[in-house]
């Protein structure tokens, strides 16, 4: 082999070399923008779940004094537990957004009939426990409500850069997976926040 023929196979090693460490860069840059993502999505979940947590655990307490003031309502009063139930059995994690959106949506309607046997009972709407209750669960819904938004912004994020083109091809190698929006379940009466008056 003559000089120039050496000389040309240590340039095509080099050259297809440099286009492998080109790759791989291009490679780690997409994974790390998914990873990041995908963290960011995970993160605001984890705050969802922190804000439904907290719905969850005020739900007791509040049936509890419906209870004491109108234990005659007995089947309102089974809906709501039946339904904290069923959210709470969701697994946590956005992979479970469609669940989690559903159950919360029927919680959500077992409240909205709680709060209006609430209002044929004076009494019940005059206890200080109750308005307390009401007010701690109001906060909580207009806390799950920025944290939805949150969330689904995180998601369109992370969905956006899984389906584009290269990153696409990535995410299918290293099973990124697709995220669900909490969404609110279809109906008007899903749509609205529990009704807390005082």
């Amino acid at each position: 082999m003559t000089g120039i023929g050496i000389m040309g196979i240590i340039g095509v090693i080099g050259a297809l070399l440099g286009l492998f460490i080109i790759v791989g860069i291009i490679v780690a840059v997409i994974y790390n923008g998914l990873v990041s993502a995908r963290v960011d999505t995970d993160n605001a979940w984890a705050q969802i779940d922190v804000q439904l947590k907290r719905r969850h655990d005020l739900i007791p307490n509040l049936v509890e004094t419906v209870k004491g003031y109108a234990s005659h309502e007995s089947g309102t009063l089974e809906a709501v537990i039946a339904a904290r139930t069923r959210a709470v059995a969701v697994p946590s994690g956005g992979a479970n957004a469609a669940q989690a959106s559903q159950a919360e949506g029927e919680l959500t309607q077992a409240l909205g009939r709680l709060f209006a046997v609430a209002e044929a009972y004076p009494d019940l709407k005059a206890d200080s426990s109750f308005g307390q209750l009401q007010e701690e669960l109001a906060t909580t819904e207009n806390k799950i409500g920025f944290s939805r938004q949150h969330y689904n912004d995180s998601v369109g994020n992370y969905e956006e850069r899984r389906q584009s083109f290269p990153v696409n091809i990535i995410a299918g190698m290293f099973g990124f997976a697709k995220r669900e929006y909490f969404k609110l379940a279809e109906g008007d009466a899903a749509r609205e926040a529990p009704k807390v008056s005082f």
